[in-house]
C-alpha cells in the first residue's frame, strides 16, 4: 500500500496526454474554500513528506502500477515514470511551498503550492493531488476543530476560573477506536496535540516522535472502563472503586473512574461520597469521576453539584464554585464543539467554575470531519506552454464558491496582520509566507511539534 504510483484516483493515469503540447510546468495550490470555521489551523504536511516523499519508488513499483492500471482499463505512463526513476532515483521532481505548520489562516487563502521541477514531468503535479490533498485536509481540519474547542474552553475559563493553568488538559482525545484507520488516528491525534496535551491515542504519540521530533507529545492517566467495574458484579461496585484507589491513587496522582455502570447518583452520594469519601480526601491525589450516559448538559452540572454536596467546595475570586483538588469530573459521552459550549453555559448558570470539568472527545474529533468540512480543494492555477506562463482557473456559473485562483500565488500579511493571497509577481518587498519545504526528494524544513505549538500559542 506504499506505492506512490497507485496513491491516486484512477483517472489521473490518463491525464499525462491531456495537456496542451509543449506544456512544461503545471502549478497547483491547495486552499480551504470556506466551511465550518472562518480560519484553518494548518498541520500535517511534514508527516506526509517524511512518510511518503522521502522514500523513492522502485522498478517493482512501476511494474506493479503498469499491471494494475492496464488491467483496470487505463493507459500507463511508463515512459514518464521510468524517466523519473532513472533521472531522480525514484524521488519526485516537484517543489512544494507551504505556510508554516501551526499557522492560523483565514479561509480562501493558499496554504500549499506545488509545481514540477523538470520540464518533462508537467503531468506529475496533478498526479499527486489525491495523496497531497488528503495529507493536508484531514489533519488541518482536525486541528481546526480542536482549536475551536480550545477557544470555547479558554473563554469560559477566563470568565469562571482564577487562571488558565489547566487549559492544555481540558480536552482529551478519546477518538482512536472511532477513527477509520490506524493512520487516521495517528494523523488526527497529532493534529489535536498541536492544541492540547491530553490523549489516549497512542498512535499519535508514536507519529509525533517519528515525524515531529517530539519525545512525548501528550499524556494520559490510569482509568477504568465499564468492564473493569462491572466484572466485580453489582454488589461489588464499591470494592471495584476501592481497588482503583488502592492501585492508582497517591500523592499528586490522578485516576479516572467511570461511575455510571449502574446508578451514577448512588455512586456519588453513597459510594464515593460516603463509604469512600475519606479515602478520596486523604489520598493526596485527584479522583476524576466520569459519567458516561444521559444528557451531558444536565448530567455534568448535576454531577458536580452532588460531588460538592459530599466533598465541599470553595468560591474563587470570580464568585464561582470549585471542587476541592481531590475530585474532578470528565465528560466523554456526547462531546462535540457545540455540546462543550452548552455544558459550560449550563455550568456558568449554576455558578460552577470551568475548573471542575475536563472533556473527552472521540468520533467528533477524529472521524466526523470530511473534505467539505472546510471545503478543501487542490486546483491548477498556472501552466507554462511553449515557454509562456498562462493563467489556469475554473469559474462555474452554477457555483461561484468553486471559483479558483489564477496564476502563480504568494501569501502575505496585510497591514492588519491578516493573511492575503496575491500573485507571486506582485510580491515586491512583501515577505512570502509560503516557504519551500520540499524539492526533488529533499525535505528543506523540518520543524518540531514544540515549535509548531509555540506558533499556535502566539496565534491565541
Amino acid at each position: 500500500m506504499s506505492n506512490i504510483l497507485l496513491n491516486a484516483d484512477s483517472y489521473k493515469a490518463s491525464h499525462y496526454v491531456q495537456y496542451p503540447a509543449n506544456t512544461t510546468v503545471v502549478s497547483s495550490y491547495i486552499e480551504s474554500r470556506g466551511g465550518m470555521f472562518e480560519q484553518t489551523l494548518f498541520f500535517g504536511l511534514q508527516a506526509f513528506i517524511k512518510q511518503t516523499l522521502l522514500k523513492p519508488f522502485t522498478q517493482a513499483d512501476i511494474d506493479e502500477a503498469e499491471a494494475v492500471l492496464v488491467a483496470h482499463g487505463l493507459p500507463f505512463n511508463k515512459t514518464g515514470w521510468q524517466y523519473i526513476l532513472d533521472t531522480y532515483n525514484g524521488y519526485l521532481p516537484i517543489e512544494i511551498q507551504a505556510v508554516p505548520e501551526g499557522s492560523l489562516v483565514n479561509t480562501h487563502n493558499v496554504l500549499v503550492q506545488v509545481k514540477n521541477t523538470d520540464d518533462n514531468c508537467a503531468w506529475l503535479t496533478s498526479y499527486i493531488e489525491t495523496a497531497l490533498l488528503r495529507a493536508v485536509w484531514y489533519p488541518t481540519t482536525v486541528a481546526s476543530v480542536s482549536y475551536a474547542c480550545k477557544q470555547v474552553i479558554a473563554r469560559y475559563l477566563a470568565r469562571t476560573a482564577d487562571n488558565m493553568e489547566g487549559l492544555l488538559f481540558k480536552l482529551h482525545d478519546f477518538g482512536s477506536r472511532g477513527a477509520s484507520s490506524f493512520e487516521s488516528a495517528a494523523l488526527g491525534g497529532m493534529a489535536h496535540l498541536v492544541n492540547f496535551m491530553g490523549t489516549d491515542t497512542l498512535s499519535a504519540i508514536v507519529a509525533a516522535r517519528r515525524y515531529y521530533q517530539e519525545p512525548m507529545a501528550g499524556f494520559s492517566i490510569p482509568a477504568a472502563e465499564h468492564s473493569t467495574i462491572t466484572s466485580w458484579g453489582r454488589d461489588g461496585e464499591q470494592a471495584a472503586y476501592a481497588n482503583m484507589l488502592k492501585q492508582f491513587s497517591g500523592q499528586g496522582k490522578l485516576v479516572a473512574v467511570v461511575s455510571d455502570s449502574y446508578d451514577l447518583w448512588n455512586a456519588i452520594d453513597n459510594l464515593w461520597g460516603t463509604e469512600l469519601r475519606d479515602a478520596v480526601m486523604n489520598s493526596g491525589g485527584t479522583l476524576v469521576i466520569r459519567p458516561d450516559s444521559g444528557d451531558p448538559v444536565q448530567i455534568v452540572s448535576t454531577t458536580i453539584e452532588k460531588l460538592m454536596a459530599k466533598f465541599g467546595f470553595r468560591t474563587n475570586s470570580k464568585g464561582f464554585k470549585v471542587l476541592p483538588d481531590c475530585v474532578r469530573v470528565i465528560q466523554g459521552d456526547g462531546i462535540c464543539l457545540s455540546s462543550i459550549e452548552a455544558i459550560l453555559v449550563e455550568m456558568t448558570k449554576r455558578g460552577l467554575s470551568a475548573d471542575n470539568i475536563a472533556f473527552g472527545m472521540g468520533g467528533e474529533l477524529l472521524q466526523k470531519v470530511n473534505r467539505d468540512t472546510q471545503k478543501f480543494a487542490m486546483k491548477a492555477s498556472a501552466v507554462c506552454v511553449n515557454g509562456v506562463w498562462r493563467d489556469v482557473f475554473k469559474d462555474p456559473i452554477t457555483d461561484s464558491g468553486k471559483r479558483s485562483k489564477k496564476g502563480r500565488l504568494a501569501l502575505v500579511k496585510n497591514s492588519e496582520g491578516q493573511y492575503q493571497t496575491i500573485r507571486e509577481q506582485d510580491l515586491g518587498q512583501q515577505q512570502n509566507q509560503l516557504r519551500v519545504v520540499y524539492r526533488n526528494g529533499v525535505l528543506l524544513v523540518d520543524e518540531s511539534l514544540a515549535k509548531i505549538r509555540a506558533r499556535v500559542t502566539h496565534c491565541i
